[in-house]
C-alpha cells in the first residue's frame, strides 16, 4: 500500500465535549492488483486521527473506491493500520 496524495484538517469542537484533537485524513492509496482491496480506478481512506496528550489513534476510518464512490465493506490489516497512523502522526507533529 502506497500513499499517493493526501489531505489534512483539523476538526475543531466549538462544544469542548471531546477531549483532545481531531483530524480528518483523505488519504488516496494504491495497492498492487493483487491485494483483496484492489479496485480499478484507485482508493480513498477518510479517517478520523485522534490526539489526546502524546497519543494517537485511529478514531474511525472509510475505505472508498475512487471511480464508484462507495463504500467498501473491507477492514484494514494491523500493519496497515499502524502504518497510515504513523503516517497522519508525522504529518500532524511537523503541520504539514
Amino acid at each position: 500500500m502506497d500513499i499517493l496524495a493526501y489531505t489534512m484538517e483539523e476538526l475543531l469542537d466549538p462544544t469542548h465535549l471531546i477531549e483532545g484533537e481531531r483530524y480528518e485524513f483523505v488519504l488516496e492509496i494504491a495497492v498492487d492488483e493483487e491485494d483483496e482491496l484492489y479496485t480499478e480506478g484507485g482508493l480513498e481512506i477518510r479517517l478520523i486521527v485522534a490526539k489526546k496528550g502524546d497519543e494517537f489513534s485511529i478514531a474511525n476510518y472509510f475505505i472508498t473506491a475512487k471511480a464508484e464512490e462507495g463504500l467498501l465493506d473491507f477492514a484494514l490489516e494491523e500493519d496497515e493500520e499502524k502504518m497510515i497512523l504513523h503516517f497522519c502522526q508525522e504529518h500532524i507533529i511537523t503541520g504539514e
